[in-house]
C-alpha cells in the first residue's frame, strides 16, 4: 500500500498499515478493534469515522471522495495522532475536521464486531506505529553466568601456569648435557641455539593444546541444553495452571532459570496483580449520605436483585442528577449480547456492556442497580431509562477524555428542554480542587473511609452551561483540535478552564477483590528473606489498606509516610522532605544494627518498618532542584527504603516505577529484583528488573509478552520462585562446580605425567579417550542430574519458605564452595595418577612376566577417573529416577563396552590394541581400580555419613523441644 490509497477492511482481518477511518458499515460511523497485537490489550476499543465521511459506506461514494490529509510525522506513540483532513465538496465548498487517536487504525489491530470499514492509508512499511514499536528486549544475564566467567578466568589461569611450568621446566631438564636431543637428531648445536625462542614459543602451544581440555567448553553446551529442557518443568506444572482462562504457566526465556532461586527483591503491581481487576460497584455517597446494597453483587445490577440500605437520603433530584451523571459521563458502548466475541453479559439481558475501563462498567452497572440504565448512543444522542422506565434523550456534544495527567474525564450534554450539562468524574485529588470548598468535606468523609477499606473511589461533579460559555468552550476546543501544532498542550487548557467551579455531587466506591492467597504468598515470599514492594497508580489510602488486607503490612508496623500530604505544598516542600529524609534515617540507623553483609538477610528488627511514599514525593527525591539544600536525596532515600520491611509506592506513572527498580537494581552489591505486573503499564518495571513476571490478566497480554515468564495468577509466584528457582539454582550450579571438578580430574594426571617423560608432550590418555570423555562418557549423568535431582522434596520447599535462604546470595557458586570443589578435583587427580604409579611402578603383573606399559598405565588411569567422578555424582543424586538409573550405570557400561570394541579395532596408528582387555586379566588391576576408587570417594562418603547425623541429631532435638 502507498500513502492516500483507500483500503475497505472486513471483520477479523488485520490493518495491513495505518488508516484513517472513513466509514463502516455500522449507522453510527464507530468500528471496534483489538490491539492485543500492539499493547496486549484484548478489550475492546472503539474508533469513530470522520463526520463527514460517515455516510459513504459504497465502493462508488468512497472512490468519489476528494480529500487532502495533513498530519504528524510518524512517531512511535501508539495513542497519540494530530492531524487534519480538509474536504472538497463538489460545490467548491471545503470542510475541515480535526483528526486524533480516536480516528486512525493500526497495523496489527483487528477488526471485531464491524462487516467492514473503509479507510485511507497515512503511515505504510517503516514508518507505522507498529514498526517504530518494534525493538528487541535487552539481553538479561543471570548471576550463575558471572560465576561461571570468573571461575573461567581461574581456570585459564591454570592453564597458562600449567603450559608455562612445564616448558620452562623442559628447557631447564634439556639444559643438562645428559638429557639433550639424542645423537640421531640431525641439528648441530648451532642450529638448536638459533631457533630456541621459536621452538619455546611452539612447546609452550603444545603443552596448551594438550591441556586444554581443563577448560570445560562442553559445560557451554550443557549448561543451554539444561536451561532449555528444565524450562518445559515450569509450563507442565499442573498446579500453575488456571481453569479459568484454561492456560498455565508460559516460559519466555529460558536463560534465568536459576534467577529465580536469587531473588531479593519483588516488586509488584496492586490492580490486577494483587487484586482480581474485577470491579464491583458497592456503594456511593450522595451530598454525604450513603447508599448500599445489602446484599453483594456479581453481576447483573438491576432493581429486583435486592433492597437497598439508605443511611440518610439526600433530595430526590440531587439522588437523580448523580444517577444520570453515573448513566453519562463515560465512554461505554453497547452492543447486543450474541454479537460480541467472547464477552457475556447477564442472562436476562440482551446487550452487553463493551469499555477499555472495567471501572466504567461497574459503574453504570451501579447506576442500573439504583433505577437509571444507560440504553447505549446512536447519532450523538446518549438514552438513557430512569426510575419512572421513561427514557431520556442527551445529545452529546463533547467528551473530555481520561487522561492520567488529569485524572478525570468530563463530558458536555445538551438535554431535549435545551439545558446544557457539564458532568465530570475523577479522582478526588483531581476532583476537589476544582468544586466549591464548602461542598467537600461531607463527601471527603465518606471517600477516606471508604479509601481505608481498600475500595477505589471516584467523585462526580457537575455544573451547568449557559449558552454564551458553551459557544465559547465549543470554539476553543475545535480551535485547539484543528491545531497541528501542540494540540495536546492547548486541548489540556481548555480542559483546565471548562472543568472549574464545578459542584460536588457525591462519590462512588468500587470494590477490587484481592487474588486467592495473595497475602499467603506475601508472606512466603517474606519469609523467605525477599523484601516487597508494592508500586500502584492507585491513591495512597486505597493502596494502603490493600496492603494491610495482603499483609504486606503488619498492625505492628510502624509507617513512616513521605508523601503530598506529610511533605506540603508550600514552597518549602523540598526543606520539609530533607527533615523528613533525616529524621527516619536516623530513626531507622538508631533502632537497627548495621548489617555487615551490606544487603544481606542477617540482622533482626526490633522494630518493623514500612516506608509509604507518593509519585510526587519520588520526582522531588529523584530529581530534586538545583537550589535543593540536599544533593544527596537519592541516597538517604534508597537507605531508609533498605532499612524497610516493606514499601508502598502510590500514584506511581510506569515510568517511575522503572525508576524504583532501577535505583534498587544499581545499589552496591546489585541485588537481584523480579518485577510482576499485568497491564501496559507494568511493562517497563518488567524490561527493568532481572526477572520480569507477567500475569496473564485482564487488561491484556502486553505485560505477559514482554515478561521472561507469565503466571496466571500472583499465588502461582509462591511455587515458581520457592520450588522451581530453589531447584533451578541449586541443579545448575552442582553442574558448573561438576564440570570444573571433574575436567580438574581428567587433566592433573595429564600435567604430572609430563614430569615423567621429559615433558615431550607426550599424552597419557588415548586420543578416543581424550575426545569422548566429556562428550559421551561423563555428559549425560550431569545432565540428568541437573533436570531431575531434587534434593529436599517440592512439597516441602514450597511450606517452608525458610529453606530458600539456604542458597540465596548465590550461595553454592561463592569462591568457598569452588575451592573446595577445586582440592577435592586436585585430591582425586593425584590419587589417580600417583597411586596408579606406585602400586605399578615394580610389579610384575602378566602371566608372561611382563609389566604394563604408557598405554596401559594411561588407561587404568582413565579407568578409576570414569568410575570415580560418576560414582561421585551417585553419592550426591537424592531423587532417583530410573532415568538416573539409566544414565548412571548405562555411561559406565558404555565406557567398558566402548574400551573393549577399540582395542579390538586394528588399524595403522593402533596403540590401543587388545589393551583394554589384557588390563582387566590382571586380578591386580581389579584390585588397585577398586581401592583407588574408594580412597578418592572416602572424604566424600565421609561429608556424607557426617552431614546425615548431623540432621538426625537436629531433628531429635526439634522433636524433644
Amino acid at each position: 500500500f502507498q500513502v492516500g490509497d483507500i483500503v475497505e477492511v472486513k471483520a477479523d482481518e488485520t490493518f495491513p498499515c495505518d488508516l484513517i477511518f472513513l466509514a463502516s458499515s455500522s449507522i453510527d460511523g464507530t468500528c471496534y478493534v483489538t490491539t492485543a497485537s500492539l499493547d496486549g490489550e484484548s478489550n475492546f476499543k472503539t474508533h469513530y469515522a470522520v463526520r463527514d465521511t460517515t455516510v459513504l459506506c459504497t465502493d462508488e461514494a468512497i472512490d468519489a471522495l476528494t480529500a487532502t490529509i495533513e498530519c504528524e510525522q510518524p512517531q512511535p506513540d501508539l495513542y497519540k495522532f494530530v492531524g487534519r483532513i480538509i474536504i472538497y465538496r463538489s460545490n467548491q465548498e471545503t470542510v475541515a475536521r480535526s483528526l486524533g487517536p480516536e480516528n486512525l487504525l493500526l497495523k496489527g489491530a483487528t477488526l471485531k464486531n464491524t462487516k467492514k470499514i473503509y479507510g485511507v492509508a497515512v503511515y505504510t512499511g517503516m514508518e507505522t506505529k507498529m514498526a517504530l514499536n518494534y525493538q528487541g528486549k535487552s539481553q538479561k544475564r543471570s548471576a550463575v553466568e558471572k560465576s561461571i566467567n570468573a571461575f573461567l578466568i581461574v581456570y585459564l589461569c591454570i592453564l597458562l601456569s600449567k603450559a608455562t611450568v612445564c616448558t620452562t621446566l623442559k628447557y631447564v631438564w634439556q639444559s643438562n648435557p645428559f638429557n639433550d636431543e639424542p645423537w640421531y637428531n640431525e641439528k648441530t648445536k648451532k642450529e638448536r641455539e638459533t631457533f630456541k625462542v621459536l621452538r619455546m614459543f611452539t612447546d609452550f602451544l603444545s603443552f596448551m593444546v594438550l591441556f586444554n581440555f581443563i577448560i570445560p567448553v562442553s559445560m557451554y553446551v550443557t549448561v543451554e541444553m539444561q536451561k532449555f529442557l528444565g524450562s518445559f518443568f515450569i509450563s507442565w506444572d499442573k498446579e500453575m495452571y488456571d481453569e479459568e482462562i484454561k492456560e498455565g504457566a508460559l516460559v519466555n526465556t529460558s536463560d534465568l532459570n536459576e534467577e529465580l532461586g536469587q531473588v531479593e527483591f519483588v516488586f509488584t503491581d496492586k490492580t490486577g496483580t494483587l487484586t482480581e481487576n474485577s470491579m464491583e460497584f458497592i456503594e456511593c455517597c450522595i451530598d454525604g449520605h450513603k447508599y448500599k446494597d445489602c446484599i453483594s453483587e456479581v453481576d447483573g445490577f438491576s432493581q429486583t436483585d435486592g433492597p437497598l440500605k439508605y443511611y440518610g437520603k439526600a433530595e430526590k433530584s440531587r439522588e437523580e442528577l448523580f444517577l444520570r451523571a453515573l448513566c453519562l459521563c463515560h465512554t461505554v458502548q453497547i452492543k447486543e449480547a450474541d454479537q460480541v466475541d467472547g464477552l457475556i453479559g447477564h442472562p436476562e439481558r440482551k446487550y452487553t456492556y463493551i469499555s477499555s475501563s472495567p471501572d466504567e462498567i461497574a459503574l453504570v452497572k451501579g447506576a442500573e442497580k439504583y433505577g437509571f440504565t444507560f440504553l447505549g448512543l446512536e447519532n450523538d444522542f446518549m438514552k438513557i431509562r430512569n426510575q419512572e422506565n421513561e427514557t431520556e434523550m442527551y445529545q452529546l456534544l463533547h467528551v473530555l477524555n481520561f487522561d492520567p495527567v488529569r485524572r478525570r474525564m468530563s463530558v458536555i450534554v445538551r438535554t431535549t428542554s435545551g439545558k446544557l450539562l457539564l458532568f465530570c468524574k475523577g479522582a478526588d485529588s483531581s476532583i476537589f480542587p476544582r468544586v466549591k470548598q464548602e461542598e467537600i468535606q461531607q463527601t471527603k468523609v465518606h471517600v477516606d473511609r471508604n479509601a481505608m477499606d481498600g475500595y477505589r473511589t471516584l467523585c462526580v461533579a457537575f455544573k451547568e452551561l449557559t449558552q454564551k460559555e458553551y459557544d465559547r468552550i465549543d470554539r476553543q476546543l475545535n480551535e485547539a483540535k484543528m491545531a497541528l501544532q501542540d494540540r495536546e498542550e492547548k486541548m489540556a487548557k481548555v480542559f483546565e478552564d471548562t472543568e472549574a467551579d464545578m459542584h460536588l455531587i457525591g462519590a462512588t466506591a468500587v470494590e477490587d477483590r484481592l487474588q486467592e492467597q495473595s497475602a499467603e504468598t506475601i508472606e512466603a515470599l517474606h519469609a523467605a528473606g525477599m523484601k516487597v514492594w508494592v508500586l500502584t497508580g492507585d491513591k495512597m489510602e486505597t493502596a494502603k489498606s490493600t496492603c494491610y488486607a495482603c499483609r504486606l503490612f503488619q498492625t505492628s508496623t510502624e509507617l513512616l509516610e513521605l508523601t503530598a500530604k506529610t511533605v506540603g505544598e508550600s514552597e518549602r516542600k523540598e526543606d520539609r522532605l530533607h527533615e523528613l529524609l533525616m529524621e527516619y534515617h536516623k530513626k531507622l540507623i538508631q533502632d537497627i544494627p548495621k548489617s555487615r553483609g551490606g544487603l544481606k538477610r542477617s540482622w533482626t528488627l526490633s522494630q518493623e518498618y514500612g516506608l509509604i511514599i507518593d509519585g510526587s514525593t519520588l520526582s522531588l527525591i529523584l530529581n530534586p532542584s538545583q537550589d535543593s539544600s540536599s544533593s544527596n536525596y537519592k541516597n538517604i532515600f534508597l537507605q531508609i527504603c533498605l532499612k524497610c520491611t516493606a514499601v508502598l509506592c502510590c500514584r506511581m506513572a510506569p515510568l517511575q516505577k522503572a525508576q524504583i527498580v532501577r535505583m534498587v537494581k544499581n545499589t552496591k552489591g546489585s541485588p537481584i529484583t523480579l518485577s510482576i505486573g499485568d497491564g501496559a503499564n507494568d511493562v517497563s518495571m518488567i524490561l527493568e528488573a532481572h526477572v520480569g513476571i507477567g500475569i496473564k490478566g485482564k487488561e491484556g497480554r502486553q505485560a505477559s509478552r514482554n515478561s521472561d515468564y507469565a503466571v496466571p495468577k500472583f499465588k502461582h509466584l509462591r511455587k515458581l520462585l520457592l520450588a522451581h528457582g530453589h531447584l533451578y539454582y541449586v541443579r545448575i550450579a552442582h553442574l558448573v562446580q561438576y564440570f570444573f571438578y571433574k575436567n580438574l580430574c581428567f587433566i592433573l594426571p595429564q600435567f604430572l605425567y609430563q614430569f615423567f617423560c621429559g615433558f615431550s608432550q607426550q599424552p597419557l590418555y588415548d586420543a578416543a579417550y581424550l575426545t569422548m570423555y566429556n562428550i559421551c562418557f561423563t555428559s549425560l549423568p550431569i545432565l540428568a542430574y541437573s533436570l531431575l535431582e531434587q534434593h529436599i522434596n517440592i512439597d516441602r520447599l514450597t511450606s517452608d519458605p525458610q529453606l530458600y535462604m539456604k542458597v540465596s546470595d548465590n550461595a553454592m557458586l561463592q569462591w568457598r564452595p569452588f575451592l573446595y570443589w577445586t582440592f577435592l578435583g586436585a585430591f582425586e587427580g593425584l590419587v589417580f595418577f600417583f597411586g596408579v604409579y606406585f602400586l605399578f611402578q615394580n610389579s610384575s603383573l602378566e602371566d608372561n612376566g611382563k609389566v604394563f606399559g604408557n598405554w596401559t598405565f594411561g588407561t587404568i588411569v582413565f579407568t578409576v577417573l570414569v568410575f570415580t567422578v560418576t560414582l561421585k555424582l551417585a553419592l550426591d543424586t537424592r531423587f532417583w529416577t530410573w532415568m538416573n538409573h539409566f544414565v548412571i550405570w548405562g555411561s559406565l557400561a558404555f565406557y567398558v563396552f566402548f574400551s573393549f570394541f577399540w582395542g579390538g579395532v586394528i588399524w595403522q596408528q593402533q596403540r590401543m590394541y587388545f589393551v583394554f582387555a589384557h588390563m582387566l586379566t590382571s586380578v591386580s588391576t581389579w584390585l588397585a581400580i577398586i581401592l583407588l576408587i574408594f580412597i578418592s570417594l572416602f572424604p566424600e562418603i565421609l561429608l556424607i555419613v557426617l552431614k546425615n547425623i548431623k540432621e538426625k541429631n537436629h531433628q531429635v532435638r526439634n522433636k524433644m523441644m
